[in-house]
């Protein structure tokens, strides 16, 4: 982390001085997002958003700013336009298989899991390298095919060649999605542990090590471990799920001091980003927010911009909770 922090600053300082070409400016676009991954900071990927739409600006017949700019614009959930970004890449002369790439990685998040197979097939095919085979099994995880997706993990780790922990630990990640979606709490915690110890900085995987130890009961662990989230961080899911686990253990006056802060968060990023947030707001005011009819509106809007089972999962369980609160109402 300390190499990463020091070529960001160090490439930061060459872009205030005009000696970054454009393909230097891109890279330095994706290390501030893989830094907002890393340590869950919004204020980062904002920060890449609005650089990217000063390069598209600046350099308009250059194709590496349309395609930095397509990423920073899929993170926020504005797929439409990634998209368009990456058509204009192409034209522009970028490299058809990076273009590829990223256009399959925005199918997988809007649930165009077909394409996305089709695509992701055809690079493994030309050449089964680690980045590859993680994309794909990351999609056969996503999509339900657990078996491969397992293998295919297993091949990709087999297959990395760096020297960095971070692509490492974003796989067991992933990996640990994959069985908290198929409700393996114990295999879930193996590999958000393994993500953990290669990176300890990584903040959602420690913010999901303190679901499942939640879960799991061991909720003066998962305490700790969202305390320093809550501060080092400014995603409102930490403070959200904090508040969760306090009340469920009855320390309701903390559990509100939270809530009410994480509310305010979603409000904020709900103005600026409404395409990102919605899911994570809709999960919120689900739960702790305890408003089940702006989960519904938030929801139904996230089925929208994305046809995932999560999505309909999410609205289903919306719908259910709208259901219940107006059958209260009658008794």
């Amino acid at each position: 982390m300390a190499n990463l922090h020091a070529q960001i600053d160090g490439q930061q300082r060459q872009a205030l001085a005009g000696r970054l070409d454009v393909a230097r400016q891109a890279e330095l676009i994706e290390l501030v997002m893989l830094r907002g991954q890393i340590l869950g900071c919004i204020a980062d990927y904002e920060w890449a958003q609005a650089r990217a739409e000063q390069l598209t600006h600046d350099r308009p017949a250059d194709g590496g700013g349309f395609r930095a700019r397509a990423r920073t614009r899929a993170t926020f959930h504005r797929f439409t336009d990634a998209l368009r970004d990456l058509d204009e890449a192409r034209r522009l002369g970028a490299a058809p298989a990076v273009v590829e790439a990223e256009q399959a990685a925005i199918f997988q998040a809007v649930g165009r899991y077909d394409e996305a197979l089709t695509v992701m097939r055809q690079a493994v095919t030309r050449r089964a390298d680690f980045a590859s085979l993680a994309a794909l099994a990351s999609l056969c995880a996503e999509s339900g095919d657990v078996a491969t997706a397992e293998q295919l993990f297993d091949e990709s780790v087999a297959s990395y060649r760096g020297v960095s922990p971070i692509p490492l630990a974003q796989m067991h990640f992933q990996r640990a999605n994959m069985w908290l979606t198929q409700g393996d709490l114990r295999r879930a915690r193996s590999w958000l542990a393994a993500a953990h110890r290669r990176l300890p900085a990584y903040a959602p995987a420690q913010g999901h090590l303190a679901e499942v130890e939640a879960a799991l009961g061991e909720t003066d662990s998962a305490i700790a471990r969202l305390h320093p989230l809550t501060i080092s961080s400014d995603d409102p899911d930490y403070p959200a799920q904090l508040a969760r686990i306090l009340s469920e253990v009855g320390r309701a006056q903390e559990a509100r001091e939270w809530g009410a802060r994480a509310a305010t968060r979603y409000d904020e990023l709900m103005a600026r980003h409404p395409e990102a947030f919605a899911d994570h707001a809709a999960e919120f005011w689900l739960d702790v927010g305890a408003d089940p009819h702006r989960a519904l509106s938030l929801a139904s809007k996230n089925l929208e911009l994305r046809q995932t089972p999560r999505a309909h999962e999410l609205l289903r369980r919306a719908a259910q909770a709208v259901d219940g609160a107006r059958a209260a109402v009658r008794r």
